[in-house]
């Protein structure tokens, strides 16, 4: 049954992939030898624990401290345009169609004391290098790091609206709880004037208000995880009837500890619900996972029925962040 959940007929898509947590394990390794940056292992195996949740963390902040890891080896610009381009290589061998890549590029600046205007500029080139050299399409969405404060966010937009033509859409990540969304309204109305659609990572470590807040205040259109959105069915209805795409990584929600397994999971109370859940990877190599490995083992496990899985598959083009021509584009690729 597992492979036959994904439907052939239909474009894969991954909506909500993280950069920094798709770093392959052999090139934090490479990266740290070629740099001289010091890692608590030399050896894959080693090393894998640290980078990697092969058992479940305490809370989101602390399967993050995974990437910043990862994060420290990139120690100049060849480094960022080499992990975009191995990140969309990644994805095409995983047989996916569509791939939406998210980066904050302040973080990926800060471990090196990078320029993160031009980490932008190389995460772009690598992203444009790997799609034209692999059968996928690919766009870029950034992400302000909320965790480092209102004034660090604006010098982050200010890196990404440097190279706005690159950038489809805008995020906002890191530490919820501490840092409400309320607090960048002004960021994502000037994002918003750019043309960026809008995400935003909510109720993922704060209650339904944040989910409240990232549609009514930052104008957002998707959610990411959308996890607590189940405490409010006002909020769940509102979401239905208007179309929000809710971006659901099963995999990583169990890893940082907001459900304890997957059947706990909320995603079938919100599909059953007529909720446009989507299916994604989050952070695929902090995870060990694909994005098939979603269609196949985490989606039955969270109590998903086959149609409702093959309709979260479609939910994906849906609501993707792409014009009605490239939609159209997309599926006529499979026919």
């Amino acid at each position: 049954m597992a492979q036959s959940n994904i439907d052939p007929s239909l474009p894969l898509v991954d909506l909500h992939r993280h950069l920094e947590g798709s770093m392959r394990l052999e090139t934090i390794l490479e990266l740290a030898q070629d740099h001289g940056i010091p890692l608590p292992a030399v050896e894959p195996e080693a090393l894998r624990p640290y980078v990697q949740a092969v058992i479940p963390q305490p809370g989101l902040m602390a399967f993050i401290e995974k990437i910043d890891l990862s994060v420290s080896v990139l120690a100049d610009l060849d480094a960022c345009r080499r992990i975009a381009y191995e990140c969309i290589e990644d994805a095409a061998a995983e047989g996916l169609d569509y791939i939406e890549v998210r980066f904050s590029p302040r973080y990926m600046a800060g471990p090196n004391r990078l320029n993160a205007a031009d980490v932008v500029a190389a995460v772009a080139d690598g992203t444009e290098a790997a799609v034209r050299e692999f059968d996928i399409r690919a766009n870029l969405i950034g992400i302000l790091s909320r965790t480092y404060g209102i004034e660090a966010c604006w010098e982050e937009f200010d890196a990404l609206a440097a190279h706005h033509s690159h950038i489809t859409a805008m995020d906002i990540a890191g530490d919820e709880a501490a840092w409400p969304a309320e607090l960048f309204t002004e960021h994502f109305r000037r994002g918003r004037d750019l043309g960026w659609h809008i995400t935003a990572h909510a109720g993922e470590a704060a209650g339904p208000k944040s989910i409240w807040i990232a549609l009514q205040q930052l104008g957002a259109t998707r959610i990411g995880h959308g996890l607590r959105a189940i405490e409010d069915p006002a909020l769940m209805d509102l979401i239905a009837e208007e179309g929000i795409g809710v971006e659901v990584s099963l995999t990583s929600n169990v890893q940082i500890s907001a459900v304890a397994e997957y059947a706990d999971h909320p995603i079938a109370t919100y599909a059953a619900r007529g909720m446009k859940v989507t299916l994604n990877t989050d952070d695929p190599a902090v995870s060990g996972i694909t994005l098939p490995h979603g269609y196949r083992v985490a989606a039955p496990a969270a109590g998903l029925t086959r149609e409702q899985i093959r309709r979260i598959q479609r939910n994906g083009l849906d609501v993707a962040f792409l014009s009605d021509e490239e939609r159209a584009a997309l599926r006529a690729e499979k026919s």
